[in-house]
């Protein structure tokens, strides 16, 4: 390991702020070497997480007919695609899906809707009542329901949910390339009020929908900021029909170097591996986990099939792994 990059692994490690020069830094060895920054960051994720990884499943209760235009998004109403359209499912079909997902193995289980934000009142009790449930099954409720204030934040903390999920996509910098209906700012409220609640924050994005790797670089500055807990690491999977449909894929071996670079800049955080990695990571998906990541999404994901759970779990333990829930 060369003594540049030794110094930024001790960095990270010591929670030394990697910022965006460093970051450049890191980019150029991974371009020259990108094992050696693969294994310096795996060196970090170990000293932080040990050897565990966490696991989580989700369901799309609530599907299609969303306002926005996120231009990644085959859930959008402005786009022509094949999205199931549905309104949100019973608490009983949310409660028993969460159960399936604890018998796989997954230790969080997350109730995602469509829609820039849930108006209804009569939904929200369906929510908070799936989530009492879940969480008294023993398995970590978590919420992604778009955008939230502090009072309905601090609601689902009574209602016993574990963790808010909200992404914000991208770098500032590159967001208006990608949706125009709402404002980055809105998407960073919603992370403040569930963090002022009490809650556990996720919150990433979907690399590989044209942004630079500054960009990503900027992204993953915001997102230590923001001080969140988790970072769902979405690489785009173009979907018919939106306006990425025809986006080229990024190569396997840059985005385990973009994993790498995230964990030096946010070495004490969970970075989990979301939709996308099978299609994009294809035969290198075991090193994304040596690259730096410690949690993965398991099973389908909200409109796209994910694999079987039980070969995440297979790579797991040939990892020398295990899959556990680690606390915080």
């Amino acid at each position: 390991m060369d003594d540049r990059l030794k110094t930024l692994k001790e960095r990270a490690i010591e929670r030394r702020d990697i910022g965006r020069e460093e970051a450049s830094r890191l980019c150029e060895i991974g371009v020259q070497r990108p094992f050696a920054l693969m294994a310096a960051a795996s060196e970090i994720k170990e000293h932080f997480k040990g050897k565990r990884v966490n696991v989580c499943g989700i369901i799309n209760a609530k599907s299609g007919r969303c306002p926005e235009d996120c231009r990644f998004c085959i859930q959008s109403a402005h786009y022509e695609t094949a999205t199931p359209v549905y309104g949100l499912v019973s608490k009983e079909e949310i409660v028993a899906a969460a159960g399936r997902a604890k018998a796989a193995g997954a230790h969080m289980f997350g109730i995602v809707t469509s829609g820039t934000r849930i108006d209804s009142e009569a939904e929200w009790e369906v929510i908070y009542g799936a989530v009492r449930e879940i969480d008294a099954a023993g398995i970590r409720p978590c919420a992604s329901l778009g955008m939230i204030d502090a009072q309905r934040a601090a609601a689902l903390k009574d209602a016993g949910l574990y963790r808010y999920h909200h992404n914000l996509e991208t770098a500032r910098s590159f967001f208006d390339n990608i949706c125009t209906t709402h404002a980055y700012q809105e998407d960073i409220d919603t992370i403040l009020a569930a963090k002022k609640a009490g809650l556990k924050t996720c919150c990433g994005g979907i690399i590989g929908m044209g942004e630079s790797m500054e960009q990503r670089i900027e992204f993953a500055l915001t997102l230590k900021g923001l001080d969140v807990d988790s970072v769902p690491f979405n690489i785009l999977d173009p979907r018919p029909g939106t306006p990425l449909s025809a986006t080229p894929s990024v190569h396997p071996i840059e985005l385990l170097v973009t994993i790498a670079i995230f964990r030096f800049i946010l070495p004490d955080k969970d970075i989990k591996l979301c939709g996308g990695k099978e299609a994009n990571l294809r035969q290198l998906l075991p090193l994304g986990i040596v690259a730096g990541a410690n949690s993965l999404m398991t099973g389908d994901y909200l409109t796209t099939p994910g694999r079987d759970p039980g070969l995440d779990f297979e790579m797991i333990k040939d990892l020398g792994l295990e899959a556990v829930m680690a606390e915080g």
